[in-house]
C-alpha cells in the first residue's frame, strides 16, 4: 500500500479561470483580486492521505489563518495581488514518501492610471529658436502588463500620426509607462489628453482612464507655510500648522505627512490646517505639507516642532582622582556633578545652592557646564581643598529659560559620613534554594552614604534576566523574580552604578540561585491496546530532575498501590501484566518523586479494538440500478486487526447528510480479518441525490472499539477511472471544462433566458438541446471584434482509463457523444481533437463539421480507444461574418461501443456515419481525404 497519486484542480467564485497543464510548462491559475479562490487537492492513497498546504517562502496558514490549510480544498476570500505564488498541496499517510503537486496562482488586477506632466524649456547655443516640450507619463499598476493608449479630445493619438507628438516607453521602466511628448508646444497642443489602461479584459477586468486638460496656465505646485521653524511649544498647549498654495494649475491638493510614523491620532485636518490638541512629548517632530498637482515634482515645507521637557535627574559624587583611595577627606577635591535630559538643550540652565542659598563660582567652588557633545545636560560643582566648613547639602536646579516646565531640583549631602559604597550578600542568601514556581527575593546589602542604585545582571551567561533586559536596576539592592523557572538557574551579579552615588569603580558581588523542579518523565500518557491473555509490560524513564538524589516511585491501578521502590543506577522503572484480564484494564499511574514534587508517567491499557480505515478509491463505487435510487460500494480496512481480540462484528450506522438519527445495523465477521483485508459491504435503497454520513464501529468481546466516519455523496463517477460521464453545462463549473489560454478567445456559457436582448439574429439555438430556455449550453460568439480564423478552445476534465487487466492488455472502447448546433450564413467549423497524457501536439480531429446545418441540434457519435489517461478539446472556428455563432450541449462518454444505427442517409451524414461505427482510424483517413479533395464538401 503506498500513497498512490495527488491532483491538484481549481475553481473560484464569479470568474471562469483555466489551468495550464502542458507536458512543459508550469500549472497556472488565474484569479480577478478580490475574488474567492479555492484549490481543491484530488488525493488517492490508502490509509486516507492527511493534506496540508503549503506556500513559497512560508505556510499557507502563515497568511490565512484557516482551517482549509488542512483540508482537500484550500479557500481564500477576497484574494488579494500578494497572495499570488506557488501553492503545493503535500499529502502523507506514512506510507512511502509523501506526495506533492505544486500550481502558481497568478492574481489579475489594474489599478487607477496617472497620468502626471513634466516640461523642460532649452536654449540651444548659437541658435535663435526657443524649444518648449512637454511630457505627459502615464503610469498604472497591473498584472498581466498593462496596455495604454492616448487621446486627445475624441482623436486617438499613434505613432507617427502626428510630428508634433513622440509615443515611447521608456527603457528602464519594463513596460511599465507610457510617455506622451508634445515636442515644441504648440496652441492645438491645449487640449485634453486621455490614457486609457487595459488588460485586454483579462478576468473580465474592464478598462481604466484618466483625463488631463493641458493649458497655457498649467504650472506646477508651490506652496507656503504660515508658521515658524522651528515652533517651540509646552506640553498640553494645542498647536494649529497652516499650509496654503501659492501657485499651481491644477489646484494641487495638500497633505501632511510627519517624518517618522503617522500623524498622531488626535490630529485634526481641514484641507492645508493641522491642527494638534493638547500635544504630548511623542508628538514631536518634523511635519510636512506636501502639494501635488501631478505636473512637474511635488512642492513640500516642512516645520519642527519642539516640546518643551525636563526629565531623568540623576547625580554622582567624583572623589579626588590623584589618590588611590576613594574616600573624601578633608585637604582633598571633590566634584559633584548633576544631570538632566532637556528639551530644547540650548534653553537649559543650571542653579546651584548650598543649604538653600545661592552659590556663585569661586576660585574654591568653581561651576562648570560639561561639553554638550561629551556628556549633553551635565553641570559640575568642583569644590578645591575642601574644608569642614564646606559640609552641607548642595542643590543642582535644571530649569528651563521660557518657564512653563517645572523645575528639576536634586539634592547631594557631603559630610564626614558620606562614604563610597561596599557590597556584600547576606551569608544565608547564597547559595538561595528555591522551586519551580516560587517567588524569589536576590538581595545584595549595599552600605555607604548616598547609596547608589544597584545593576542586576547574570554572571555566568550571557542571557536576558527575567524582564527581557540584559540588566535590571534596583534600588533597595533586592531582585525580585515571580514564577521561578528551571531556566533561571545560576549566577547573578549585583554591581553598583555611578548614578545617585560615587563616581568610582563599581563594586559587585554574586548570588547563587539553584532551582528545584519535579522529575520530567516518559511517557507523560502512553495507549496500549492488548487482547484478554497476552502480557504487557510498561516503562517509565527519567529524564531529568533536580535534586536528581532521592528519587522514589510508585506504581497505581486506579487508586489501588501496586509497587513502590528507590532508584538505584538505572533511571526507569517497569511493571509487567503477564496475562490480562477484564479486571487488569484501566488507567496505570507511575510517579516518581523527588523533594521538588513528583513528574508521572500515565498508560491507559485497554482492549477496544482500533479504528477501521475507510477505502476512497473504490473502483467504480457507485451505481444506478433504479431510477430514484442509487447503491454504494463500502470499503475499508481494519487497522491492527491483531492488537486485540477477534472482531466479531462490525456496528454499521447510517444516517442521510444533515440529519440527527442513526439507523443501525450489525454486520457480522466470520473468522479472523488478516492485516490489509479489504473489506466490502453494499449499502442499497439509497435516495438520489442526497449525501449520507456512514459510521463504523469495530466490536470484540472487550466492548465497541473505535469509530470512523465518512460522508457518502451521490455523483457522476468520472474518476479515478471513467465508466460514465454526461454533461449538460447546467452547474457552476461546467463539469470541470476549462478554457483553453492558447487560443484566440472563450466559448461562453448560455441560455435563452438569460441572453442579451442584443443578440445577433440569425444564428445560434433558440433553446438548450432539451428544448428548455431555462437550459444551458456553450458556444462561441463570433460578433466583433472577433475575426475570420479566430479559434476557441473548450478543454474537458482529464479522464483515467480503466485499468488493465492483469493477465493481458485491455483495449477499452467508449462511446463520444455531444450535441451540436451550426445555424447561420457565416458558420465556420467545428472539430473535436483526442488528445492523451503526455501528448504535446495534435493534428487531426477524432470529428469535424463544417457550414451551415440549420435550426435544430444534432448528435455526433464518435468510437475512441485512448490507451491512457486523456482529454477532449471542442474547438469552434470563427466564419467570415458575425452570423456563425456555434453551440454545444449535452456531452457524454460512456464506456463501451457506440450503438449502431440506420445508415439511410444522405451523403453528407454517411461520412459521419463511418465515423461512429467504425474505428477511429477510419475518420482520421475520411478527414485526410478532405484535406486533399477541397472539392468535397462532406463532413
Amino acid at each position: 500500500m503506498d500513497l498512490g497519486q495527488t491532483l491538484i484542480s481549481g475553481t473560484h467564485l464569479y470568474q471562469k479561470i483555466w489551468t495550464k497543464e502542458e507536458r512543459y510548462s508550469e500549472r497556472v491559475y488565474t484569479i480577478r483580486e478580490g475574488e474567492t479562490l479555492e484549490l481543491t487537492c484530488l488525493v488517492t492513497g490508502h490509509p486516507r492521505p492527511q493534506i496540508r498546504w503549503t506556500k513559497t517562502a512560508g505556510s499557507a496558514s502563515d497568511r490565512f489563518q484557516d482551517s482549509s490549510v488542512f483540508n482537500e480544498t484550500l479557500r481564500i476570500t477576497n484574494i488579494q495581488r500578494h497572495q499570488g505564488g506557488r501553492y503545493y498541496c503535500k499529502a502523507e499517510n506514512g506510507l512511502g514518501s509523501p506526495a506533492i503537486k505544486s500550481i502558481r496562482v497568478d492574481v489579475y488586477y489594474l489599478d487607477d492610471p496617472i497620468v502626471t506632466v513634466h516640461q523642460s524649456i532649452g536654449e540651444a547655443k548659437e541658435q535663435f529658436y526657443y524649444e518648449r516640450t512637454v511630457f505627459l507619463r502615464c503610469v498604472a499598476n497591473s498584472n498581466p502588463p498593462v496596455r495604454y493608449s492616448w487621446r486627445r479630445g475624441q482623436e486617438v493619438l499613434l505613432q507617427g500620426s502626428d510630428k508634433g507628438v513622440e509615443i515611447y516607453e521608456p527603457f528602464f521602466t519594463q513596460g511599465e509607462t507610457k510617455i506622451l511628448k508634445l515636442k515644441n508646444l504648440r496652441p492645438q497642443d491645449y487640449a485634453n489628453y486621455s490614457c486609457i489602461a487595459s488588460v485586454r479584459s483579462v478576468c473580465n477586468i474592464p478598462d481604466k482612464m484618466v483625463s488631463f486638460r493641458l493649458s497655457n496656465k498649467t504650472a506646477s505646485p508651490s506652496i507656503k507655510l504660515l508658521v515658524d521653524d522651528p515652533i517651540v511649544v509646552n506640553p498640553g498647549e494645542a498647536i494649529t500648522l497652516v499650509c496654503v498654495t501659492t501657485g499651481g494649475e491644477p489646484a494641487p491638493t495638500l497633505t501632511w505627512v510627519r517624518s517618522i510614523g503617522a500623524l498622531p491620532e488626535k490630529t485634526v485636518l481641514n484641507g492645508g490646517t493641522l491642527t494638534i490638541p493638547a500635544i504630548t512629548l511623542d508628538d514631536a517632530g518634523t511635519y510636512s505639507c506636501i502639494a501635488n498637482n501631478n505636473v512637474g515634482n511635488p512642492a513640500k515645507k516642512s516645520t519642527n516642532i519642539i516640546v518643551r521637557a525636563l526629565k531623568k535627574g540623576r547625580f554622582w559624587i567624583t572623589p579626588d582622582p590623584y589618590h588611590k583611595d576613594d574616600n573624601i577627606q578633608i585637604g582633598r577635591e571633590v566634584k559633584i556633578s548633576c544631570q538632566v535630559e532637556a528639551v530644547p538643550s540650548e534653553e537649559l540652565t543650571f542653579s546651584w545652592f548650598k543649604n538653600g542659598r545661592p552659590l556663585r563660582s569661586s576660585e574654591r567652588m568653581v561651576i562648570t557646564q560639561t561639553d554638550p557633545d561629551v556628556s549633553p545636560g551635565t553641570t559640575n560643582l568642583d569644590i578645591i581643598d575642601l574644608k569642614f566648613t564646606d559640609f552641607g547639602t548642595y542643590t543642582c536646579v535644571a530649569s528651563l529659560k521660557g518657564g512653563g516646565i517645572s523645575d528639576i531640583s536634586i539634592d547631594v549631602n557631603i559630610s564626614s559620613s558620606t562614604v563610597p559604597p561596599n557590597l556584600t550578600v547576606p551569608q544565608e542568601k547564597s547559595p538561595l534554594v528555591t522551586r519551580e514556581g516560587d517567588i524569589i527575593e536576590l538581595q545584595c546589602q549595599v552600605t555607604g552614604k548616598p547609596k547608589p542604585i544597584i545593576l542586576w545582571s547574570r554572571a555566568d551567561k550571557e542571557i536576558a534576566m527575567p524582564d527581557g533586559s540584559m540588566q535590571m536596576e534596583s534600588y533597595d539592592g533586592i531582585l525580585r523574580i515571580v514564577n521561578v523557572s528551571r531556566e533561571m538557574t545560576g549566577t547573578y551579579r549585583c554591581q553598583t552604578s555611578q548614578y545617585n552615588g560615587f563616581n568610582v569603580k563599581p563594586r559587585e558581588a554574586l548570588v547563587q540561585l539553584i532551582v528545584q523542579y519535579p522529575p520530567a518523565v516518559e511517557p507523560t500518557f502512553l495507549e496500549i491496546r492488548q487482547g484478554q491473555g497476552r502480557s504487557i509490560t510498561m516503562s517509565c524513564r527519567v529524564l531529568r530532575a533536580y535534586p536528581t538524589r532521592v528519587l522514589t516511585y510508585e506504581w497505581r491501578l486506579g487508586n489501588k498501590l501496586l509497587r513502590t521502590g528507590q532508584f538505584d543506577a538505572h533511571d526507569s522503572t517497569e511493571y509487567i501484566v503477564s496475562s490480562l484480564s477484564r479486571d487488569s484494564y484501566g488507567i496505570y499511574n507511575c510517579n516518581i518523586i523527588n523533594e521538588a514534587g513528583a513528574g508521572r508517567c500515565s498508560f491507559l491499557v485497554t482492549g477496544k479494538a482500533y479504528a477501521p480505515e475507510f477505502y476512497y478509491d473504490t473502483y467504480s463505487p457507485l451505481w444506478q440500478n433504479r431510477p430514484r435510487v442509487y447503491s454504494y460500494s463500502l470499503q475499508w480496512t481494519q487497522m491492527n486487526p491483531d492488537a486485540v481480540d477477534r472482531i466479531l462484528a462490525y456496528r454499521l450506522g447510517i444516517r442521510q447528510a444533515g440529519q440527527q438519527r442513526w439507523w443501525e445495523q450489525e454486520i457480522t465477521v466470520n473468522g479472523n480479518i488478516q492485516k490489509g483485508e479489504l473489506i466490502t459491504y453494499n449499502l442499497t435503497e439509497l435516495i438520489k441525490p442526497e449525501a449520507y454520513e456512514v459510521r463504523l464501529t469495530p466490536i470484540t468481546r472487550f466492548g465497541e472499539g473505535d469509530s470512523t466516519i465518512r460522508v457518502i455523496k451521490y455523483s457522476a463517477p468520472v474518476n479515478p477511472h471513467l465508466r460514465e460521464f454526461h454533461c449538460g453545462f447546467e452547474d457552476g463549473n461546467i463539469c470541470l471544462f476549462t478554457q483553453d489560454d492558447t487560443d484566440n478567445f472563450d466559448w461562453t456559457k448560455q441560455s435563452t433566458a438569460t441572453r442579451d436582448t442584443k443578440y445577433t439574429p440569425n444564428t445560434g439555438p433558440n433553446a438548450d438541446r432539451s428544448g428548455s430556455k431555462e437550459g444551458f449550453y456553450m458556444y462561441i460568439e463570433t460578433s466583433r471584434p472577433r475575426l475570420e480564423g479566430e479559434k476557441a478552445r473548450l478543454l474537458s476534465p482529464v479522464f483515467s482509463v480503466a485499468p488493465k487487466n492483469p493477465y493481458g492488455v485491455t483495449n477499452t472502447a467508449y462511446c463520444f457523444s455531444f450535441y451540436y448546433h451550426m445555424y447561420g450564413q457565416h458558420i465556420g467549423s467545428l472539430n473535436v481533437y483526442l488528445r492523451l497524457k503526455g501528448q504535446t501536439t495534435i493534428e487531426n480531429p477524432v470529428w469535424s463539421s463544417s457550414g451551415n446545418k440549420g435550426q435544430h441540434w444534432s448528435q455526433a457519435r464518435v468510437n475512441i480507444h485512448p490507451t491512457t489517461s486523456f482529454q477532449l478539446i471542442f474547438e469552434g472556428i470563427r466564419g467570415p461574418g458575425i452570423e456563425g455563432d456555434i453551440a454545444i450541449d449535452d456531452v457524454s462518454i460512456v464506456e463501451g461501443e457506440c450503438m449502431k444505427i440506420s445508415f439511410s442517409l444522405t451523403i453528407n451524414e454517411h461520412y459521419i456515419c463511418v465515423c461512429v461505427c467504425v474505428h477511429v482510424y477510419i475518420c482520421f483517413i475520411i478527414i485526410y481525404k478532405n484535406l486533399h479533395y477541397p472539392t468535397d464538401k462532406s463532413d
